[in-house]
């Protein structure tokens, strides 16, 4: 059983603790970290989502990330989403934006990797392949039907300021 902090939508803890599964109560939310990955050389990893995930199985995304145990930051959170998603242990990790829906406070984050590319670890049940893509590649990516709308919406900020869209 996963437990998460329950936050008010201003990112506020609210002193509640939601399980993982259960139905989030009207007026709490919990954190979200997702995480770009951009290697030094301004390649971006894209992650293939494994088939048989809910929502989104099989498209690629452009983002490692999940939920924030109980107790964990969303800094915390995203350097251990990245490192479990892919290995991946970042050079530098930056916060390029928030994004509040009804039940979830998405944190997003830009992490800068000098890895191995062909070393990116694949999660069971969450992630089967990998690709890096040039950055004229991905800014086809974000602006094509191939990108998650719910990604490309969390991230539009940092898009719109990096003139990808």
């Amino acid at each position: 059983m996963e437990i998460w902090d329950g936050y008010l939508s201003d990112g506020s803890l609210a002193g509640v603790d939601l399980v993982r599964g259960e139905p989030i109560p009207d007026g709490l939310c919990h954190l979200v970290s997702e995480v770009l990955v951009r290697h030094t050389d301004g390649d971006y990893l894209l992650m293939r989502r494994d088939t048989k995930k809910p929502n989104w199985g099989g498209y690629f995304e452009a983002t490692a990330g999940g939920s924030a145990v109980k107790g964990e930051g969303a800094d915390a959170c995203a350097i251990r989403e990245l490192y479990e998603e892919t290995g991946i242990k970042p050079l530098t990790c930056e916060e390029i934006g928030i994004y509040v829906s009804k039940y979830t406070i998405y944190h997003n984050y830009l992490c800068i990797t000098d890895c191995d590319k062909a070393s990116i670890s694949l999660q069971e049940g969450e992630t089967v392949t990998y690709k890096w893509v040039n950055e004229e590649e991905f800014i086809s990516f974000v602006n094509s039907d191939n990108m998650i709308p719910t990604q490309k919406l969390h991230y539009s900020s940092y898009f719109e300021k990096m003139g990808y869209i």
